[in-house]
């Protein structure tokens, strides 16, 4: 990825004369299914700008509860399109579809427009649960009955497809449109890609352009998109083996609640709350003694992530790092 971006062919971009932007927009498009491409920054940027696209000021966005467009974007939705949030929480990301029903909103003039129906696959806070393509089908049947557009944060939406054991296109052929970053496990640096409709999308580069996305010789950066979405997608499997290994070593250690069974892709939860310690304290230990790092999703919640660069040899390390612990918390 480095070689290919010192050597990346350039333009400008803003007036679309970048043809390594061009040939990733246009790869990425066909990969997922959409007539059209648009890149990003980043899959938070993609997913305002399908908010702003699809929306005006007092409309409303159905999304779940812990979803990252409602949990981790900072109020966007809010801040900057002027819409408010209807969230619905569901079992593994999965909103219930009479939830999502009755959240329609009728035609009344005390109540707000419902834009868009926002879905996440595979959901982070879930510990990367995989949507079903019957449970994508029937949120996309019913939105359609209604003429409201369903959009994908499909920030590791290649996560989901190798654990389907599927096509990308059999889960976004029931999205209206897509984001999906091109870092996570795909291992590009900096980039996303938002797909849908082409006068959709031009629309969308408006409000790129707005939000100061305009790039200039942004080929740079749209070179090692393009290895990810060339190379870096079968690999994934290895991540999910290595996450399912991660969770079954960590449920044999007192005290540590953890259930391999639900581990779908690469991600692993760890509930410390039987150690009587907080989640901040083990990870600092883990840090501090161990050089492995974590992120807190709770007062006592831990989340580990599994990617390239994590041997089986590193699963091996955690189980023991955190069996070294278990034996000094109190």
């Amino acid at each position: 990825m480095r070689k290919a971006m010192l050597e990346a062919e350039v333009g400008d971009d803003v007036y679309r004369e970048d043809p390594t932007v061009n040939r990733l927009e246009e790869l990425a498009a066909e990969i997922l299914g959409k007539e059209a491409a648009l890149f990003v920054t980043s899959g938070t940027q993609g997913n305002q700008i399908a908010v702003l696209t699809y929306t005006r000021p007092g409309d409303e966005v159905i999304l779940e509860a812990e979803s990252h467009i409602f949990y981790y974007e900072a109020g966007a939705v809010s801040a900057l399109a002027g819409v408010q949030t209807r969230t619905l929480s569901g079992p593994k990301g999965q909103m219930p579809i009479e939830a999502i029903r009755e959240a329609i909103r009728g035609n009344d003039i005390h109540l707000p427009r419902t834009a868009m129906i926002g879905l996440e696959n595979t959901h982070n806070r879930a510990g990367g649960a995989v949507l079903p393509l019957h449970y994508m089908k029937q949120v996309y049947q019913l939105a359609q009955a209604h003429q409201i557009p369903v959009h994908l944060d499909g920030a590791r939406l290649w996560n989901a497809a190798v654990a389907l054991g599927v096509d990308v296109k059999a889960i976004t052929q029931y999205t209206d449109t897509v984001q999906v970053c091109l870092s996570k496990g795909l291992s590009a640096p900096v980039g996303s890609i938002l797909a849908g409709p082409k006068p959709w999308i031009e629309e969308a580069r408006k409000w790129r352009k707005r939000l100061g996305g305009g790039m200039r010789q942004a080929g740079v950066i749209a070179a090692p998109g393009i290895i990810a979405l060339t190379d870096m997608m079968n690999r994934l499997a290895d991540d999910h083996r290595r996450a399912k290994a991660l969770a079954t070593g960590l449920a044999q250690i007192k005290g540590l609640n953890v259930d391999p069974d639900s581990v779908e892709t690469n991600i692993v939860m760890v509930d410390v709350s039987p150690w009587g310690v907080s989640a901040q304290h083990v990870l600092a230990l883990l840090k501090e003694r161990h050089h492995i790092f974590g992120n807190a999703f709770g007062p006592f919640l831990i989340r580990l992530m599994t990617h390239r660069h994590i041997s089986d040899q590193d699963i091996e390390k955690t189980v023991d790092a955190f069996l070294q612990i278990s034996r000094n918390v109190k």
